[in-house]
């Protein structure tokens, strides 16, 4: 059994695992089981101390690295990519995950166990780590699919109620302000949050109302174009 206190240095950061039933397969899954399409609760990521910085890096590459990759860059579908991710965003979701009020399934199966334990000047050192990583390519997908996802993502769907994602996410899809980049996020992560919206498992009240609107075939496409973007 991994002891984050032993194992990583000088920062206590013990993981209370009682109501998840959480294993050593799953102690890695440290941070980020999460990260789209809503705003941040404008919590902003302030600058940690030197000494935060050095633990949140090793706790990035030996413990969250098993399933989100040592840069953030995941290989693993089911996994978020957090490389250039909005570190304000990324702060916003750990709190949530501390405070168990993000519902989504990894969230209450991973995240909020693993999360409990960690404080404010981790959170921010995690996000500053990994906001400051540079995303690698990731797939490129159907280009039909993907020029159908775009028309969306772009333009939206006015006949279905359905706005622009680009008017929170930015026309390149790489976040404004608080909201979250999803240029490059795996299609199949992307589909598992829009559904957790669109039953409000995810109570974010702007993406509710958004999700509830796309059909399958629309979430695919979008989640598609979102994956084939650098």
């Amino acid at each position: 059994m991994c002891n984050l206190k032993t194992d990583l240095g000088a920062r206590p950061l013990t993981a209370r695992r009682a109501h998840t039933g959480l294993t050593a397969h799953t102690l890695p899954a440290l941070l980020g089981t999460a990260l789209l399409a809503a705003a941040g609760s404008g919590v902003r990521a302030d600058e940690p101390d030197v000494a935060s910085q050095v633990h949140a890096q090793k706790v990035a590459i030996t413990v969250c690295g098993t399933c989100h990759g040592a840069t953030g860059n995941s290989t693993q579908p089911k996994f978020p990519r957090l490389a250039g991710q909005n570190a304000n965003y990324l702060v916003a979701q750990l709190k949530a995950f501390r405070s168990q009020t993000r519902g989504d399934p990894d969230a209450i199966g991973y995240m909020w166990g693993m999360a409990s334990e960690l404080d404010d000047a981790t959170m921010a050192s995690l996000a500053n780590y990994y906001s400051a990583q540079k995303p690698e390519p990731s797939a490129t997908g159907k280009s039909d699919l993907v020029k159908a996802g775009k028309d969306i993502f772009q333009n939206g769907i006015t006949s279905e109620g359905v706005p622009a994602c680009s008017s929170c996410h930015g026309a390149d899809a790489h976040g404004l302000k608080d909201f979250p980049r999803l240029a490059g996020q795996h299609a199949q992560y992307v589909l598992k949050q829009l559904a957790s919206f669109q039953s409000n498992m995810r109570d974010v009240a702007i993406m509710h109302g958004v999700a509830q609107n796309l059909r399958q075939p629309e979430m695919q496409a979008v989640a598609a174009y979102l994956e084939a973007q650098p």
